[in-house]
């Protein structure tokens, strides 16, 4: 399997002031109100993107993160060309995606974890004929790319299977398969481990950095799930209500949110008051066990007072959990656009 050669420095996604607006039909109260609106009916516009720039070089993979009903996946369906912007402008791979040409469609594909590309009465096999044919895939490369992908995905034993009779995470593997069955240069991920258990996430997780290594296409992922982000993104962009509130590194995101980190202890004695007043904001406690937060430039010097003490058993240093920051990034964002004009 052989992926594009052009060069990692080139823009693959590029959006310019991205706007989708919906019209939705207001719900009345009452009978008399009912009929009223049921003959005038009384609409109003939401903007559920609004003046969305965005570029994405070729290889990269970005977490595209945000609140539900923040835009993300009304964003993923304009760039794959599934719904047309309000406003605004926007080039994948040099198409206009909403023209949906056979070029354009050839190097992209979209998996939704909600949503499903393989045939329901199908075993996951068939519809990989099916695609193949779709895709005008060559014998020999076809046999290659499913037999890699087989492996990969550890799939040999459902392809014979009724789709409607795998598991969610069998299927969710097929469902990947078959979406690269074409070598997509682009992969649009819209929650690909929603609703797996914590093993089958891994697993997905462990495939796609694997295959991201060795073919290079460009990922674009949406998750709820934050280890997903930790564990695949090189970027993230976070979008809340419809506009974009940071982009940028992981480590970026931490340092702006959340400028200190948190120090767990286990002592072997039980420490005096006066102790853990200097160590910093104690979190929580339970017997031997403290969990502080701490000024990241002060790092270094409480972990070098804990060990001086010769009290400690065991020590690490972490930073917040992700869930904990992006909650705080979200909220300032809201705050951000309440108080604009």
């Amino acid at each position: 399997m052989n992926m594009n050669n052009s060069s990692d420095s080139e823009k693959v996604i590029v959006t310019e002031r991205l706007c989708r607006n919906f019209q939705v039909r207001l719900k009345a109260e009452g009978l008399g109100a009912s009929i009223r609106n049921f003959f005038k009916p009384v609409h109003k516009t939401v903007e559920a993107v609004k003046n969305l720039d965005i570029e994405i070089t070729r290889g990269e993979i970005i977490g595209f993160l945000g609140p539900n009903g923040a835009g993300k996946t009304t964003t993923l369906k304009m760039l794959s060309g599934l719904l047309v912007p309000s406003s605004g402008s926007m080039r994948v791979l040099g198409h206009n995606p909403f023209e949906r040409q056979t070029d354009f469609l050839k190097k992209i594909s979209l998996v939704m974890g909600q949503k499903q590309n393989l045939w329901w009465d199908l075993p996951p096999l068939e519809t990989f004929a099916i695609h193949k044919s779709i895709y005008q895939i060559e014998d020999n490369s076809y046999k290659e790319r499913i037999d890699e992908l087989i492996s990969m995905l550890e799939i040999e034993d459902c392809l014979q299977t009724q789709t409607r009779r795998l598991s969610l995470g069998q299927r969710m593997r097929c469902e990947l398969a078959v979406s690269l069955l074409h070598q997509p240069e682009i992969l649009f991920l819209d929650e690909p481990t929603i609703g797996l258990d914590i093993l089958m996430q891994k697993k997905i997780r462990s495939f796609l950095l694997d295959y991201h290594r060795r073919f290079r296409p460009t990922i674009l992922l949406t998750s709820h799930y934050m280890d997903d982000v930790a564990a695949l993104a090189q970027r993230v962009i976070v979008i809340d209500l419809g506009s974009k509130i940071f982009d940028g590194g992981l480590r970026e995101l931490t340092d702006k949110i959340h400028p200190d980190k948190l120090i767990s202890v286990i002592f072997n004695q039980l420490p005096a008051d006066q102790l853990i007043k200097q160590i910093g904001k104690l979190v929580f406690n339970d017997g031997m066990y403290f969990k502080f937060r701490v000024k990241r430039s002060a790092v270094p010097e409480i972990a070098a007072k804990l060990y001086s003490t010769g009290q400690v058993a065991d020590l690490s240093i972490e930073d917040p959990p992700l869930e904990d920051i992006m909650g705080q990034l979200f909220i300032a964002g809201a705050s951000q656009t309440k108080s604009q004009p």
